[in-house]
């Protein structure tokens, strides 16, 4: 097939400009801070496919890029010394493709930079095909950074690029193909043109959401099999308002460092423990840290406290579940050992809270994964904060908000609402995936990047996210709209007296070190710990650490097939800063 392409050249110019800003962002931050501080970047590349049967044959569809790279962030003009380019390789979701594009550049001075950029191409809502051909979402590192090293590495800037109307037009001015005796080839034009228009209609023509698949259970539920050569045992105790909640310990060896994990809202301690790769409970034992607990709180997937309408908020955590565990904690390991924590999600929002508020103390560094104390979200996110708790408490009458309603048996509100999701998400298979989508963040999908998950995870998001009450939401909505800050969700209600209006009102005297993560595709809580960090330096400069990991979201932080490569050396550098492991 397409053996008559064999030797034909495609050749075309493109230029894209934008701006971009110093250290770990937000793409759109950071487009909007290099501008305000005159920060322009552009890509000036020729593209260049040898040879146009191999070009289409392969899975990659890649190319050769020349070209410099120019702006202030890399000292005027970056030659580009080797460039690879991809154009629209299927990706693990059904309907998306990109643009990729990274150079290896250097300057005049011999300052190396990668300048590593992709275009997203997926159809959300309106006619956003033009935006997606012609955003080119870029990171620049330092030095010359593979694929691989990303997440590892620290963004020197990031930001947008873009290509204009007239831009455009040049591009198209320039789109040559010539056979191997350099004659023009109107063949090899057509089939890449058609390749081009054919991998669009893909994605933006219409197409009927794939069947849902359950798929069969590979794991038993609650399972702790991924977690050898340490003694498992189990720790119940009683919150203050007489909730039961439970410590797992995972113990190889005495440790003057202890580590506490705490899930997010809807999962569970499973999330860390999971079989299908090296998870961060083995992570650390192996790596030196002999005792290890995952706290599940209220919002676990183990309890049912989250399969009735509730009016438990987040201050309920924060007042009641992390306090009751760190004493317990203590009261196992004894007054001298070191506690470091690891949170995620709403277990990191809440014990911030509590951390900030006072209460709990005696913890020596603190990691929390994608939102810290502060809530920023995205805008169809925002949107679903304010409708959703009114449309399930009013309009449907559920309870909670369960991801495997597709699969319950006869029919129900809850069933025909994730039929309806399906015909919204076409990424995959997975009506579990989608529900999630619905539930949390904003994005197709929203939790995670497909291509982070093994298989094995994806086929039982049923059975590691669970149920839950919609009046946790309604609490996160009161944040973003509290400019973003994480406050108290009834000031006036004696209950929550020992808590602050507003948890930074105590940022000064915080003095336990944190390093707040995100992932940079983050759709749940966007940029939030981004600005937290901010916001934390100009009240405490220095005390805290960020890192932003490229190519990475929400949940896959800690589920990634990957994440103990990519994720946790700079979680265990942390660590070992702060202890003597």
């Amino acid at each position: 097939m397409n053996e008559h392409l064999s030797g034909i050249r495609i050749h075309f110019a493109e230029t894209m400009s934008g701006y971009a800003s110093l250290g770990g962002s937000s793409f759109s931050d950071g487009f909007e801070e290099g501008r305000a501080a005159g920060l322009p970047l552009s890509l000036h590349v020729n593209v260049d496919v040898d040879d146009l049967k191999t070009f289409l044959d392969t899975a990659e569809h890649a190319a050769q890029l020349t070209g410099y790279v120019e702006g202030p962030l890399v000292g005027g003009r970056a030659e580009v010394e080797s460039g690879r380019f991809m154009l629209m390789p299927n990706t693990a979701d059904r309907d998306r493709k990109v643009m990729n594009y990274r150079v290896y550049c250097r300057n005049e001075d011999g300052e190396r930079f990668t300048l590593a950029g992709e275009k997203e191409v997926q159809h959300h809502f309106g006619f956003d095909l033009w935006h997606d051909t012609t955003t080119l979402y870029t990171n620049l590192f330092v030095g010359h950074v593979t694929p691989e090293q990303a997440p590892q590495s620290d963004l020197l800037a990031t930001g947008i690029l873009s290509l204009g109307v007239v831009d455009f037009a040049k591009v198209l001015r320039t789109v040559r193909a010539t056979d191997a005796a350099g004659n023009n080839s109107l063949a090899g034009l057509a089939a890449f043109g058609e390749f081009f228009a054919g991998s669009l209609w893909q994605i933006y023509g219409p197409s009927l959401p794939p069947r849902p698949y359950e798929a069969p259970r590979l794991y038993p539920r609650y399972t702790t099999e991924g977690v050898q050569g340490a003694s498992i045992s189990e720790h119940a105790f009683t919150t203050g308002d007489g909730l039961g909640l439970s410590l797992t310990r995972f113990q190889r060896a005495s440790c003057d460092d202890v580590v506490l994990i705490i899930h997010g809202l809807t999962t569970s301690s499973d999330m860390f423990i999971m079989p299908e790769h090296e998870n961060l409970v083995q992570h650390l034992l192996d790596q030196g840290y002999g005792d290890v607990f995952t706290l599940d709180h209220r919002g676990s997937n183990r309890f049912p406290y989250n399969l009735v309408r509730g009016s438990a908020n987040l201050d309920d955590l924060a007042l009641y579940d992390h306090p009751a565990a760190i004493a317990t904690l203590r009261q196992l390991v004894g007054p001298h050992k070191r506690i470091h924590v690891i949170a995620h999600c709403v277990g990191a929002l809440t014990f911030g809270m509590s951390l900030f508020a006072g209460q709990v103390g005696g913890v020596s560094s603190v990691i929390l994964n994608s939102i810290a104390l502060t809530a920023r979200v995205p805008a169809f996110s925002k949107l679903k904060l304010g409708l959703g708790p009114f449309a399930c408490d009013w309009l449907l009458g559920v309870e909670y908000v369960n991801p495997r309603w597709r699969h319950q048996p006869a029919w129900s509100a809850g069933k025909l609402l994730a039929m309806g999701v399906d015909w919204f998400h076409h990424e995959c298979d997975s009506s579990e995936c989608h529900m999630l989508s619905f539930m949390w963040g904003a994005g197709k999908p929203a939790l995670f990047m497909h291509e982070n998950m093994a298989k094995e995870t994806h086929d039982r998001l049923g059975d590691l996210f669970g149920g839950i009450s919609v009046n946790y939401y309604r609490h996160v909505l009161k944040m973003v709209n509290a400019n973003h800050d994480a406050v108290k969700f009834e000031p006036g209600n004696p209950r929550y007296a020992a808590l602050p209006d507003n948890y930074f009102s105590q940022a000064s005297k915080v003095t336990t070190p944190m390093l707040l993560v995100q992932g940079q595709e983050n759709r749940v809580f966007a940029d939030s710990n981004i600005l937290c960090h901010q916001r934390l330096e100009q009240i405490v400069p220095g005390r805290h650490q960020l890192h932003v990991f490229p190519g990475y979201g929400h949940q896959d932080i800690f589920m990634g097939k990957n994440v103990a490569t990519d994720i946790f050396p700079r979680l265990l550098a942390f660590l070992r800063t702060h202890s003597h492991a």
